[in-house]
């Protein structure tokens, strides 16, 4: 380290040296890839450029030509591993790196790593369902991230123009494969996500080999597609190509044509679905009033409808019969008592000592009231009440 002010800045020279001497301390690294760019030069050395899918950012790298051909053939845009040292050059302050070994990364590690990021994500619940936006019934503007002049594109906007011919597009071409897809296909995606008008965007592609649909499987174009609010369709492919895309897309389409479809609604559909539900409802309100009219003229029918004084004269005669039986019952009742008084009575004058008196008996008292039962105990010259049938008379006792 070294001290500098405004008064003794550190010249140019002096810099360039001491980042050298800094990054020449460092020691050999592994980095990871993709060959943009490779230049086998006549002589010992090849130059390429590594790039990194995800971001725009790309190295300078230089190897002898014997660690190239050890991993030969490369494939365009081959995904690698290199363990290079970094090298600076303070003539035109430029960074390289030196690689020293070259391991192309297969497809089985590729896979292994998408699985292994898939349940990354899965685990941060990107995937979930709860995440996902329902699309609109009727968008009038559509987002399209597509190739340029693919016939992805063709079937996109022409199925869908031919099923609702008024929808609007917002297409952006860009490229679908290769070093500059994911950073394409996310800018716009983040132009259409600004854009008000669109109301749904779909990210599609043809069919192509797995690396070729990688960059649909980039971490950082699917955590994008994941924040976005406006609703996403990924047509990526066939329907046995699944990128990471798909998961976290609110609509996974099985091609492109099935994603205009599954967005626009078709115009004729739409009006016989409405003729029917208008029918559906016509019908239903002419059951209706049918039904209303029906119980208006059953009400109108009955008598009393007819004949308002119906209800009180029935009223009436229920009264009267009522009453009637209410006075046959209470006079029957009358009757019964009277016979059982009659008889009663014929009972308790049969029994009464006046009816004794009438067949020709009578009553023997003594002065105080008291009545004779025993001759012994009279005496001669005791005064005698005898109670007859028809009244009382007075006799003396005359002894035994």
């Amino acid at each position: 380290m070294f001290e500098t002010s405004s008064e003794a800045p550190a010249t140019v020279r002096t810099v360039s040296e001491a980042i050298k001497e800094y990054v020449d301390r460092l020691g050999p690294i592994w980095i990871e890839g993709e060959i943009s760019e490779l230049n086998e030069r006549s002589g010992m050395m090849a130059f390429m450029r590594l790039r990194d899918p995800s971001v725009d950012m790309s190295i300078s790298v230089m190897c002898h030509k014997s660690v190239i051909a050890a991993v030969k053939p490369l494939p365009d845009n081959a995904r690698i591993v290199m363990y290079a040292k970094p090298s600076w050059y303070t003539k035109n302050g430029s960074l390289s790196f030196s690689a020293r070994e070259i391991r192309q990364v297969g497809v089985g590690e590729l896979l292994a790593r998408l699985e292994a990021l898939k349940n990354l994500l899965a685990g941060e619940g990107l995937f979930n369902s709860d995440r996902k936006v329902a699309l609109p019934l009727l968008p009038k503007v559509i987002g399209l991230i597509c190739g340029r002049n693919t016939d992805a594109e063709k079937d996109v906007v022409e199925n869908a123009k031919r099923r609702w011919p008024s929808v609007q597009f917002e297409i952006r071409e860009v490229t679908v494969q290769g070093a500059a897809a994911v950073s394409e296909v996310s800018d716009a995606l983040r132009e259409l996500e600004a854009n008000k008008d669109v109301e749904v965007i779909i990210i599609t592609r043809g069919g192509g080999s797995f690396e070729d649909l990688l960059p649909f499987s980039d971490e950082g174009l699917v955590r994008l597609a994941a924040s976005c609010t406006t609703p996403i369709v990924s047509a990526i492919g066939h329907e046995k190509d699944s990128p990471l895309l798909d998961l976290v897309a609110d609509y996974r389409a099985s091609t492109p044509t099935d994603a205009a479809k599954r967005v626009v609604p078709d115009i004729s559909e739409e009006i016989a679905m409405i003729g029917a539900m208008r029918d559906r409802a016509r019908r239903t309100l002419v059951n209706r009033l049918d039904l209303e009219a029906t119980r208006i003229t059953n009400f109108r029918n009955r008598p009393v409808m007819k004949d308002p004084h119906v209800l009180i004269t029935t009223r009436a005669e229920v009264i009267a019969g009522l009453r009637d039986r209410s006075n046959r019952s209470f006079g029957a009742s009358i009757k019964l008592a009277k016979e059982e008084l009659k008889q009663i009575k014929a009972r308790v004058r049969a029994l009464s000592p006046q009816s004794t008196l009438d067949r020709g008996y009578s009553v023997v008292q003594l002065a105080d009231g008291q009545i004779v039962t025993d001759p012994k105990r009279l005496k001669a010259g005791d005064e005698l009440r005898l109670r007859l049938a028809k009244g009382e008379t007075k006799a003396t006792a005359l002894g035994n």
